[in-house]
């Protein structure tokens, strides 16, 4: 068992997500950088989809109640070792420092946190309110038990990306000019209020040729959508399923979107 002793800025228990019920109007939630939490349980002997702690720019406290072994993976923070496998004895207090680079960092404990699925998932979704809540201070954990080998210390890298690939999305024709170019060659800054449901980008508008929007369309994480005022909007993991704002393009490296913080730059290619 683990003991949330405090959360810093969000701090929820996450896996893979909720895989094909977007036509139910469930969104797909999970870890925003999947691959770090793929590696996260790779190291300690998990299966890749076991459900482990999103942290969000540092500030996490939990205590071990049982001698366990956990990994630290995503954004590197001060107080753990980074993509290595550590055992610790029980009463271990653990504290995050903010990292000073990237955003989310992944607590993977050996055994995997077994709070109840919702829809075949442990993940937490901000949007919906599916999942777990948010953790808390005071909140305990069961963990379970693994069968493979701990992996230990790995070459693992920051994969950061700059800069992100995007793909032309359904809508390109709702915008003058070529709008993929003008994406390209913008400097784009994420803005303050983002978050997993989406990252917002501030930069030059994108113009729309077209007045009022569309009927609701499936959307995906990922989804690049460009509301009126002409500022897109990166869809994340806990993203609506449908959408009215046309989709300019569709970005493929979320596990880097996902280390972006509030004021960093950011950069498209095709």
């Amino acid at each position: 068992m683990i003991e949330i002793l405090a959360t810093g800025p969000l701090a929820t228990v996450q896996d893979l997500g909720r895989e094909s019920l977007a036509a139910l109007g469930v969104p797909r939630s999970g870890a925003f950088d999947r691959g770090s939490l793929r590696l996260a349980n790779r190291l300690v002997g998990n299966t890749e989809d076991a459900a482990a702690v999103e942290v969000t720019l540092g500030g996490l406290a939990v205590r071990l109640h049982d001698a366990a072994t956990v990994a630290l993976t995503g954004a590197a923070c001060g107080g753990l070792a980074w993509s290595a496998a550590v055992s610790l004895p029980a009463a271990t207090t653990i504290t995050l420092a903010p990292p000073r680079t990237g955003l989310r960092s992944y607590l993977a404990v050996r055994g995997g946190l077994t709070v109840d699925p919702v829809l075949g998932s442990r993940s937490t979704d901000t949007l919906s309110g599916l999942g777990p809540d948010p953790l808390r201070p005071g909140d305990r954990i069961d963990v379970g038990t693994a069968s493979s080998p701990v992996v230990g210390e790995t070459g693992a890298t920051d994969m950061r990306l700059r800069p992100l690939r995007v793909d032309p999305g359904p809508r390109t024709d709702w915008f003058a000019g070529d709008p993929l170019a003008d994406l390209v060659r913008a400097r784009w800054t994420v803005r303050g209020d983002s978050d997993r449901v989406g990252v917002r980008l501030d930069g030059p508008a994108l113009v729309r040729t077209h007045d009022g929007e569309l009927p609701s369309e499936p959307t995906l994480p990922g989804a690049l959508q460009v509301p009126p005022d002409g500022r897109p909007i990166v869809l994340g993991p806990d993203g609506p399923v449908t959408g009215g704002y046309p989709v300019v393009g569709v970005v493929r490296d979320l596990d880097a979107l996902a280390q972006l913080r509030p004021g960093d730059p950011v950069r498209f290619a095709r």
